[in-house]
């Protein structure tokens, strides 16, 4: 796992010591060895640095950037079936120096082109430049794993693992993008390809980029995408047999993200994805796998003592931590650094402490993501599938919603028989004018709706593509479910929780492996009954059904909490004192950006006892303190 940056300059004004500074940014990702390539030609400056974490190969055979014959590579990653395709690349003639998965990835990419990926079965961020042809390749994984960021600008591009590699460049012009704000805004992440910045973008999951670096032409193609996994026919299969081949799916993908040379461990909540892979993989061996598990003290938000039994029946060595309010008083002052784009994921706070706590001993940790987005663990999907049908039978439900958004919730007399109507309205009235379920959950996770940004920020923000608006590519004969699961994989899996677990692990040089993110167990899924995942409100039905083979129904059997943390309280105790900086009216009045009246009534709706308005204080207070430290 690495931290990679480069640039080409057509202007000829960048230098080593630039680029050295844009690399060395991201020495967090990578502590255990630097490497820097700055080359001038005819038409541009070519530069590449890599930041390495040192997981397979620990010799100087994996150093990068790394080069053979006429091509130079930098990667962030894991290509986990590296050692079938060097047999495959073996037989067509190429020979090999190190064991590392580098040296494979760069001599596939001699022999294949870009066409090579189709062969890689991991994560990663890959940046290839070929100065025969003066072409540099950027390749980021399926699903969107690992980061990889462009920009360009008057005759400067630039790409890196994270946004901070920017700033080290002189000639970086650092515009917030105020489209890029509302999104984040309505999220709490910025949906790729959009950034917080101007001229700056995300490479979006599955795609690869190609720059001429005489012309400075580029074009960015597609090379697999998930909802072309969702429209192909659907298997016939029994359960029985849908059940095997998932279940042999699971094991590989486990097993592929155990080889390292290195220590590995897992993250365990005590749910149902992080319990499944952690029993697939204690099954396979005699060793004890090592566990690790984020505690609360407050009950309701506490899932540790059920990771413990999981543990305890699986016979892992099982680590656990209580978080306290102290540690999140720790860790927010680090969180505008290590999210340098705003995201306002409250459940960061114990991914950092869990990274932590592993990091201490293992250099390697397997997580469960993917499970919820993959076999249908989210309440969400039968929420919204429940609110699109009641209100389908609404006639003219779009203009009904239209006419009452004009007006105030305090004028309807609601507010005295539902408790925090006002809250509710806007978000009732979006919900309501959803044209299909999936737009139905896309409103429902939305923090401030349309109306309530219009009121929030001066400047109107554009509509602006998503992966939301990639429903209108899944089959007309899809189930809801299947849709909102191929929306959901592409928006808030891609940019909340794969960002969180990708900055949290990385912040503290540790890898995360998801192994519930293969893309073999992915397509496979895909092409299941819709009642495989959530059958008669049963969700993830076919995981559960796997797991139960491993650990007894009555240990894992309780409601699914989430991962989430109890800063409702939080904010009224120990951490008051931030919404005083951050709301501060001169603060608010300097930057010019937000009704300064809207934001000083809901702390103090808050502090008076609304504690709803927590998650959109919550989301404007992490802007803020980006704001801090990267525009001030």
């Amino acid at each position: 796992m690495c931290g990679i940056a480069g640039l080409i300059d057509f202007r000829h004004q960048s230098d080593i010591e630039i680029l050295k500074k844009m690399t060395d940014a991201l020495l967090h990702r990578g502590p255990d060895d630097g490497g820097y390539l700055f080359d001038e030609y005819e038409s541009s400056q070519v530069a590449l640095g890599h930041r390495r974490l040192s997981v397979l190969d620990l010799s100087n055979h994996g150093h990068q950037p790394m080069t053979f014959n006429h091509l130079t590579m930098i990667y962030n990653g894991e290509v986990y079936n590296f050692k079938e395709i060097r047999i495959e690349l073996k037989k067509q003639g190429y020979s090999f120096e190190s064991h590392s998965d580098t040296e494979v990835i760069l001599k596939a990419y001699h022999k294949w082109g870009t066409s090579a990926v189709h062969r890689f079965n991991g994560m990663f961020a890959i940046a290839i430049f070929d100065s025969q042809k003066q072409t540099l390749t950027l390749i980021r994984d399926r699903a969107g794993v690992k980061p990889l960021y462009w920009y360009q600008k008057d005759g400067l591009f630039m790409f890196a693992s994270e946004l901070k590699s920017f700033h080290e460049h002189p000639a970086f012009v650092k515009e917030l993008n105020h489209d890029g704000l509302a999104l984040f805004l309505q999220y709490g992440y910025i949906p790729q390809p959009h950034t917080i910045f101007n001229h700056t973008h995300k490479l979006q999951a599955g795609h690869v980029l190609e720059l001429n670096t005489q012309n400075a032409q580029f074009n960015i193609k597609k090379y697999w995408d998930v909802i072309d996994c969702y429209n192909q026919p659907k298997l016939v299969v029994s359960e029985q047999e849908a059940m095997g081949e998932t279940e042999r799916l699971l094991k590989s993908a486990c097993e592929y993200r155990m080889v390292a040379d290195v220590p590995v461990g897992m993250f365990l909540s005590g749910g149902y994805d992080s319990s499944a892979v952690t029993a697939l993989l204690q099954s396979e061996r005699t060793e004890k796998i090592k566990t690790f598990s984020i505690g609360f003290h407050e009950e309701q938000f506490n899932e540790a003592h059920h990771a413990k039994k999981v543990a305890e029946h699986l016979g892992t060595e099982h680590t656990e931590y209580y978080c306290t309010q102290q540690d999140a008083l720790e860790i927010l002052p680090k969180l505008p650094e290590i999210w340098d784009e705003p995201f306002a994921d409250n459940s960061v706070i114990p991914t950092m402490l869990v990274s932590q706590l592993a990091r201490e001993q293992v250099t390697v940790s397997l997580s469960a993501d993917g499970g919820d987005e993959v076999f249908g663990g989210y309440d969400k999907y039968v929420k919204a599938n429940q609110y699109y049908q009641l209100f389908s039978k609404i006639p003219r439900k779009e203009r009904l919603a239209k006419a009452l958004s004009f007006i105030p919730p305090d004028r309807t007399g609601l507010d005295y028989f539902i408790k925090n109507f006002s809250g509710k309205y806007h978000r009732g009235l979006s919900i309501m004018s959803s044209e299909t379920a999936t737009q139905t959950m896309q409103n429902l996770q939305k923090i401030f709706t349309s109306t309530e940004l219009d009121s929030l920020i001066k400047c109107r923000a554009a509509r602006l593509y998503t992966g939301f608006d990639d429903f209108k590519y899944l089959g007309l004969g899809l189930s809801d479910l299947d849709k909102m699961l191929a929306i959901d994989f592409k928006t808030y899996q891609l940019d909340d929780i794969l960002t969180k677990v990708d900055r949290a692990t990385m912040s503290v040089s540790l890898e995360g492996r998801e192994p519930l993110l293969d893309y073999r167990l992915i397509e496979y899924v895909a092409r299941l009954e819709p009642s495989l995942k959530i059958n008669q409100g049963n969700k993830k039905y076919l995981l559960k059904q796997i797991t139960h083979k491993y650990l007894p129904e009555e240990i894992m059997n309780r409601p699914k909490m989430g991962f989430s943390v109890p800063i409702a309280d939080w904010f009224r105790d120990k951490l008051k004192d931030y919404l005083d900086e951050h709301f501060d009216p001169v603060f608010l009045q300097h930057q010019g950006i937000f009704n300064i009246e809207k934001l000083i009534a809901m702390k103090a709706g808050y502090l008076s006892g609304e504690k709803y308005l927590i998650g959109k204080l919550w989301t404007v207070l992490v802007f803020q303190m980006w704001y801090k430290r990267w525009m001030s």
